[in-house]
């Protein structure tokens, strides 16, 4: 049951590169533009309207949650291979979308803190010698 997991993970992913690749071309750059932040979005949509309808199992979700522990090093390498030089030079449209990005996302931290309520403080860990 976990490759289930792994499976939505990969069809997310594969989509998620699809749409960056369709919105690269249209914005004219010859890159892939925000491929892997459209497939994270679309795994957390997929994964919580599966587990809304009761059809994503516990052992599928490790598949997942697996691969979550994983994110980081990931986004750091495909990073790592996208082509800057050619998005910069696409012209200014690339920079005004980081940089209207990194604002937007900056100016909504205290407004996204601010959801929920209160919750209780976790209980002291126990260490075990």
């Amino acid at each position: 049951m976990i490759i289930y997991g792994v499976v939505v993970l990969a069809a997310c992913l594969l989509a998620g590169m699809f749409v960056g690749e369709l919105l690269g071309v249209l914005v004219g750059v010859e890159s892939n533009v925000g491929g892997v932040g459209f497939a994270m979005l679309l795994l957390i949509f997929v994964t919580d309207r599966l587990r809304k309808r009761g059809k994503f199992a516990p052992l599928s979700e490790q598949g997942v949650l697996f691969w979550s522990a994983m994110y980081v090093p990931i986004v750091i390498a495909m990073a790592a291979i996208q082509n800057v030089v050619a998005a910069v030079a696409g012209g200014p449209v690339a920079l005004t979308a980081g940089v209207g990005a990194t604002l937007l996302s900056a100016a909504l931290v205290p407004v996204l803190s601010r959801i929920g309520g209160r919750a209780d403080p976790l209980p002291p860990s126990t260490e075990v010698d």
